[in-house]
């Protein structure tokens, strides 16, 4: 098995568009912007950068732009950290596309929902993984019940454990007792904290990395945060996180990505529009997001 386990903070970065009447709903993506926004995480303390996730806005993208924007991010991190590319697909052929891409592209490993679209039962899934894992990267399994209607359970994540170059788990369901259920069924599997507004519990029940969304807009208090839970600073980290973790439940909201984004703008940062079928934030959610953000600023 690989032994890159594919923790720490690893940010599944938002992808910033420029206007582009002949683009995709008139937005093309902002590459450059792109490559500045992967540094800046990095050099604020986040371990690596996750480009093509849902908060990136994959499904959304053409083919082209898919692979140009993993490309970019290979580039803007360099060796100052590693690069785990989303290589989410309807089946196996197109999810092994996507890696083999990534490999070609110079990736540290992979993010992998199982096949999106369709209720695969345990024995697709299982294929699914495997046909992933075979390209040779590090593979992060990703449990995403809530859009995929697939759940990776702990007995069946067991099974998948066992493929070669199977790693990590990025564990999205929101119910952090499966985090020692994991730890227990299959020991040699790296646990990541896949949800913003559990990632203090998830972290102290013993996982050891954070696949994160906000980030995107507080790099630098979320690797402090994750420092001392891993250090076990529980009263410190504690005073860090709940001034957080009103804005961190946006994570797991369907406007989650436009509230990201949102959050960039916030602080000064870009974060700007989305593409379809995302539409832009109502007053309510804004005034709302906003109050979170204020607590989270101040």
């Amino acid at each position: 098995m690989t032994q890159e386990k594919l923790d720490g903070v690893i940010v599944a970065t938002a992808l910033p568009y420029a206007e582009n009447a002949s683009a995709p709903a008139g937005l093309r993506p902002d590459l450059d912007r792109y490559a500045d926004h992967c540094r800046w995480l990095v050099d604020n303390g986040c371990r690596g950068v996750g480009p093509n996730g849902s908060l990136g806005e994959y499904s959304s993208l053409t083919d082209s732009e898919r692979r140009a924007v993993a490309k970019i991010a290979v580039e803007a991190v360099g060796a100052e950290g590693i690069v785990v590319v989303g290589v989410h697909g309807v089946g196996a052929h197109q999810a092994r596309y996507w890696a083999e891409a990534a490999a070609e592209d110079g990736a540290d490993g992979v993010l992998c929902l199982p096949p999106t679209m369709y209720r695969a039962n345990a024995g697709e899934v299982i294929d699914h993984f495997e046909q992933v894992a075979s390209v040779g990267l590090p593979v992060m399994v990703y449990n995403n019940p809530i859009d995929t209607k697939v759940d990776l359970t702990p007995a069946l994540l067991a099974e998948i454990a066992a493929i070669d170059n199977v790693v990590a788990i990025k564990e999205f369901s929101g119910d952090v007792r499966r985090v020692l259920e994991i730890r227990e069924l299959a020991p040699e599997l790296a646990v990541v904290a896949g949800a913003d507004d559990v990632v203090l519990e998830s972290l102290l029940m013993g996982a050891t990395g954070w696949f994160a969304g906000f980030p995107n807009v507080f790099p630098a208090e979320c690797a402090e945060l994750f420092s001392l839970a891993q250090q076990g600073k529980l009263d410190e980290a504690r005073a860090l996180y709940e001034p957080m973790v009103a804005a961190f439940r946006w994570d797991s909201r369907v406007e989650f990505v436009q509230a990201i984004k949102y959050g960039m703008d916030f602080v000064g940062r870009f974060g700007g529009p989305c593409r379809p079928p995302r539409g832009p934030l109502s007053d309510d959610h804004r005034a709302r997001l906003e109050a979170d953000l204020r607590r989270a600023v101040a």
